[in-house]
């Protein structure tokens, strides 16, 4: 009878755990997923062990986000009270980490290979080299978790020198964020124009003290025009 108990739980936290799907068939699965042992242990105490995972058509999950407990940021009250957006956090912020089971493309079609990554806020030069080259200049950075010692912020050269290391060049590899004013209490994948799907995700805020939430939207599918 345990047993049969434990199945029949575990059936109905699986299909609690599903939170929706896009138009290619990727599903969203939230739940409790154990913190990768690649990652530093400094930077795992900042990560929240309950989980997001994509899953393709077929179910198999190729895609495993953890975020920030909680973000820092340094924004005023007035700037809490109109809303958050990504400028009021630090660039080179530790945002999560991803753990991808399988070669992705990541913005710039750069193929990222399997394995664990952190996640990094950073904002795109306003360069001749990369005007015009994406629809916004938020983006989170990939850095591989063994590169990552420990989770507070660095200088940026350091970051986009480290990035580049999971892309196997010279630029880093990228994971570009639209904004997403109206997050939802459940992460959802929503389209984008150009077969590009996001995830949106709300996570929390500690503002000087004060408690909020800043509305997150990854590309997780799709890369810029060529």
């Amino acid at each position: 009878m345990k047993i049969l108990w434990f199945v029949c739980s575990a059936l109905v936290l699986m299909l609690n755990s599903v939170a929706g799907s896009d138009e290619f068939g990727h599903t969203v699965r939230v739940g409790k997923v154990a913190l990768p042992n690649d990652l530093k242990e400094s930077i795992a105490a900042e990560l929240s062990d309950q989980a997001i995972q994509i899953a393709d058509a077929q179910g198999q999950v190729w895609a495993t986000f953890w975020f920030r407990k909680v973000l820092p940021s340094e924004a005023e009250s007035e700037q809490v009270k109109n809303g958050l957006t990504y400028r009021e956090i630090a660039p080179t912020t530790l945002v999560g980490a991803v753990q991808l089971a399988k070669t992705w493309g990541d913005f710039r079609d750069q193929q990222i290979a399997a394995g664990v990554y952190t996640l990094r806020l950073a904002i795109q030069p306003m360069d001749g080299d990369h005007q015009g080259t994406a629809p916004t200049n938020d983006f989170c950075l990939l850095v591989p978790a063994a590169r990552d010692e420990k989770p507070g912020r660095m200088p940026v050269k350091e970051l986009h020198e480290q990035s580049a290391h999971a892309s196997g060049g010279t630029h880093p590899a990228v994971m570009l964020l639209f904004p997403n004013d109206q997050p939802e209490d459940a992460p959802k994948l929503v389209s984008k124009p150009g077969k590009i799907i996001a995830l949106n995700v709300r996570l929390p805020v500690d503002a000087k003290g004060t408690a909020t939430h800043l509305g997150f939207s990854l590309v997780v599918v799709g890369h810029a025009p060529e």
